[in-house]
Formats: structure tokens, sequence, C-alpha cells
């Protein structure tokens, strides 16, 4: 993820876009009714599609064992998109597929026996689409999937049924947060099968203002329709987060500076810092960055910090086993450092 974060070429609102297809095998149960051996088999017997030489120029990949990685390993993949705090409720019967890149992964024995994801950076939905099809394709082509003529895919819950296709964009909308108006998009976006979630998705919170914003929908409506109905949200919410940053800086403009460097101020000095506070620190220089405010810090960098002082991904950068204490002073030393 933090190549991603660290690729945002072209947009300073929109971060990645993400594509997920739901599967399951025919006449195999949902992951939370088999038992640990049949767990095992539907990894060996997913990982082995995609561990051949027919592959189209795709991959090559890696298998990870949950059973096998300390807590925040498997903590620190969650802070990187790669996987679920789900998949890893239950280490034993789950693991995932990653490519060299990290921008594909296969969770196996989620909530569907398959969660194919494919992240890009930047706006690129219809070619994360087109990726994510490939390697659906390359499955299909050695497992029977759960499949109904009418419905379509099947799987574990009712809101997956049919295509089997989330499709969501992350974003970092820092002036829509200031002026408290994305409750007003996520009841516009209800309204059209839409939602917008916090930075993990559902029930989790908005860190550094950054939301996800998604389908909720698939039963009924093609890849295409989903897609494009989701280029056209997002685009709108860039719009009205390009609007709320300039209105800020008309009518606060000297404050907003003051807010801005002293935010820069405290992570480049602080010697202790929390993960809340860094985070929103941090969001307020990026949006300084990107509003030509703030001059002498390069993008890239704050990018990496944003996945750098999450907890689980700071105690990898560690020897030893940090108290909360200790992670507050290795984040601030990490940020001081950085900038």
């Amino acid at each position: 993820m933090t190549n991603l974060y660290s690729n945002m070429n072209g947009s300073d609102i929109i971060i990645t876009s993400r594509i997920r297809l739901a599967r399951n095998i025919k006449d195999i149960p949902f992951p939370h009714e088999l038992d640990e051996n049949k767990s095992n088999e539907i990894i060996d017997k997913v990982y082995g599609t995609l561990s051949g030489d027919n592959l189209q120029g795709i991959g090559p990949f890696h298998l990870v064992r949950f059973n096998n990685l300390s807590s925040a390993e498997r903590f620190s993949m969650v802070e990187r998109h790669l996987i679920s705090k789900e998949l890893i409720s239950n280490a034993s019967k789950s693991a995932t597929i990653l490519n060299e890149n990290e921008n594909v992964s296969i969770m196996i024995n989620e909530e569907d026996h398959i969660r194919l994801q494919v992240m890009m950076p930047g706006f690129k939905l219809k070619e994360a689409l087109n990726y994510a099809n490939e390697l659906d394709d390359i499955i299909e082509g050695k497992i029977d999937y759960a499949f109904d003529n009418k419905l379509g895919y099947l799987t574990s819950c009712p809101t997956n049924v049919g295509t089997g296709l989330r499709a969501s964009v992350m974003l970092h909308l820092p002036a829509l947060s200031i002026s408290k108006s994305v409750g007003g998009i996520r009841n516009t976006l209800n309204q059209v099968g839409m939602t917008i979630r916090g930075i993990y998705g559902e029930g989790s919170s908005s860190e550094c203002s950054i939301y996800q914003v998604s389908n909720q929908v698939t039963l009924g409506l093609s890849e295409g329709e989903i897609i494009n109905s989701l280029i056209a949200v997002v685009s709108k919410i860039v719009d009205q987060e390009k609007a709320a940053r300039q209105v800020l800086n008309e009518k606060q403009g000297k404050e907003l500076e003051d807010d801005l460097y002293r935010s820069i101020g405290i992570l480049k000095y602080a010697r202790m810092l929390s993960s809340h506070e860094a985070l929103n620190l941090l969001s307020n220089v990026r949006m300084g960055i990107d509003m030509g405010i703030i001059k002498d810090v390069k993008p890239e960098v704050v990018n990496e910090l944003i996945v750098k002082v999450q907890p689980a991904t700071l105690q990898l950068q560690s020897d030893k086993e940090l108290s909360g204490a200790g992670r507050d002073e290795l984040r601030a030393a990490i940020v001081r450092e950085a900038l």
C-alpha cells in the first residue's frame, strides 16, 4: 500500500481505485461452516490455479498463511489495505495470495471462498476491473463457481449476489470533512445504492479525512453499469471537495495557512505522537501541499508516512515489543526524520 500511496500521480484527491469480486466454489458450504481441514483444501485448490505457467503474463504469486505470521504482521496487512480484518479473525482457516507489487490480493475463506481484490493508484476503475476479470477467468478455468442462471454468482451475503462486484474509490476529503458535508453526501449516496465509509470500510472511522466510496448493490446490474455509476458519483464528489477547498481558502485564508503550518511544525518537532494525531496532522499537510500553501515537503513523503505511522506497521519497524508510549515515541521519531 505504500507504493499505491506514493503513486498518486495526477490526483490530489483520489488515492486508489479498488475492484473486489466475491466468488464461491460449487457444492461446497460457505467458509463459516467449514472445518480446518476443508478450509485448507480450498486454500491449496485456489492457490493451485495461479501457481502454474499458464498465467498470460500475470503473476507470479505467493501464498501467505496467517498462522505463520505475528499479530503485527497480520494487522499491518490490514493497514496497507491488502486484506480485511475479517480475514484474519480465524487465522488457521484463511490465507491470501499476493503478487509481487501487492496490488492484487486474493483472500481465501473470508466471508466467501474467494475475494479477489485489485487496487490501482488514482482513478482507474475500468483498468482494475479488466485486470480482475483476467484473473477471475484463470481461476474459473480450473474451478467451478457457485452460479445461478437467474441470480448470477452466489455469495454468503445477499447484497453481493449477482456480479459479486464491489467497486470502491479511496478519496482524501479534508475540506468536506471540515465543512461537515460528508453526512449529506452519505444520505445522497444511500438513495442511489452507494455508500461512503471510513478508511477501512464498513464500521471504520475517517482517520486522515480518507474515505471509501463504493457500490452497495450488485443484483440486477451489469459490471459496466456499476462502474459507470461510481465514476459519475466520484467525479461529483471530487468537484465538491475542490469547491470546498476554494471556499475554505477564500473565507479563512490566513487562519487556514496558520493551521496548516502549525500541523507541519508539530510533526517536525514533536517527541510523541499518537496514531490519531499523526494521521490528522498529515492530512492537513497533504491538503496544504495540494493547495500550493506548503511548498517544501514532497507529497510522496506524506503519503508514505500515512502508512508507516499506523500501529501494526510501526511495530514492525522496531526490534522489540512496543508499549503505547513507545509507539508514540517511535512514531514521532520516524515522522521527524522523514520531514
